[in-house]
């Protein structure tokens, strides 16, 4: 991939790190106590016992693309940075809560908010992180920031309506791949959308450009959502920070187990006879690291594995397309190139 090798996209991700987390940690610093060094937990900027740490902030991929879109405006990627804050706080608002609903007691390689601080923090950080997001753009007081303020709230909407969709697909046996890819398109692909376009509608493009940037982050949060699901199941736990065959241990029906299931063949009913027996336990704690390879084994046999790495390549390709309808500087161009290449070539 061309545009990767020509941009420095770890310099990319560190510049959008580099430039919210000052602001986003003026932002938390408003949170009452004790939510705010609950939050400061689930950054990473402090441990369990409250003292200060350098923990994994995640890809930082979001605000990487807010303070880009500023340029397609021709502003200062300084002028993306409240949009930048105010997707991170959305972003991990999520987070907080689908943790707990996930039951997942490991993120970033560390326990956890409602493991640490209970289910009660969680819920209420993250509905301060929400409020937050909105105070960040509002607060500039400009028809741009109301601009940026509707596509956040519409991304949110969107968002949780994915989440709704994802827990509900838990209890059914079956889940087509269109119900799969419109729940990852509100769940992943919203926000990265918003993400995408946010820091041109603060630096003042019209509607146009910014509904092709959306157009782009969309399709791109469906790749990266895509990668996301085989490494739900096939990562390496060292690099994603999670269980082993963690969305089997979920029973999450993710875009590689909706493909093999909808592939037909004897790989994919047996594998339809694990799941319905599966769906009648009521946890997975007694099942043996083996009993989990045969279901991803039974996905891959079925061909969910290479059906979704195939989707996360042609979604790229849509994404990447989108650029086309924006004008742009040619730097600009292959840096959001050379951030869609990088989601799809990822280990976490």
């Amino acid at each position: 991939m061309a545009a990767r090798d020509a941009v420095d996209v770890t310099a990319l991700l560190e510049r959008g790190r580099t430039l919210a987390t000052p602001v986003l940690r003026a932002a938390v610093d408003r949170l009452a106590p004790p939510m705010d060094t609950v939050a400061a937990y689930h950054f990473g900027w402090i441990d369990a016992h409250g003292n200060p740490a350098a923990g994994d902030g995640g890809k930082a991929v979001r605000p990487a693309l807010a303070v880009l879109s500023a340029e397609v405006a021709g502003a200062a990627p300084e002028t993306g940075v409240p949009g930048a804050v105010a997707v991170e706080l959305v972003h991990n608002f999520s987070l907080l809560h689908d943790d707990l609903m996930d039951g997942d007691e490991q993120r970033r390689h560390r326990d956890t908010v409602w493991k640490v601080h209970g289910p009660a923090q969680a819920i209420l950080v993250g509905d301060a992180l929400f409020a937050l997001a909105q105070e960040v753009l509002l607060e500039l007081g400009t028809v741009e920031a109301g601009r940026a303020a509707r596509r956040l709230t519409t991304a949110t909407r969107a968002l949780i309506d994915g989440q709704a969709q994802d827990i509900s697909y838990e209890h059914r046996d079956r889940v087509s791949v269109e119900e799969c890819l419109e729940m990852e398109g509100n769940k992943t692909g919203a926000l990265l959308a918003c993400a995408s376009s946010i820091g041109a509608v603060l630096g003042g493009a019209d509607d146009r450009a910014a509904d092709a940037l959306e157009r782009y982050g969309y399709h791109l949060g469906l790749a990266f959502q895509a990668i996301d699901d085989l490494l739900g199941i096939w990562g390496d736990p060292d690099a994603t920070g999670k269980r082993t065959w963690s969305d089997l241990r979920q029973r999450k029906k993710s875009l590689p187990v909706v493909a093999a299931l909808a592939a037909g063949g004897p790989a994919s009913e047996h594998l339809a006879e694990l799941l319905a027996a599966d769906a009648k336990e009521t946890d997975f704690a007694h099942f043996s690291e083996e009993e989990f390879a045969v279901r991803a084994a039974l996905i891959e046999s079925a061909g969910g594995r290479g059906w979704t790495a195939e989707e996360a390549r042609r979604q790229h390709t849509i994404a990447i397309e989108a650029l086309d309808a924006v004008d742009m500087p040619d730097r600009v161009r292959d840096r959001f190139t050379a951030l869609a290449d990088f989601v799809v070539v990822r280990e976490r």
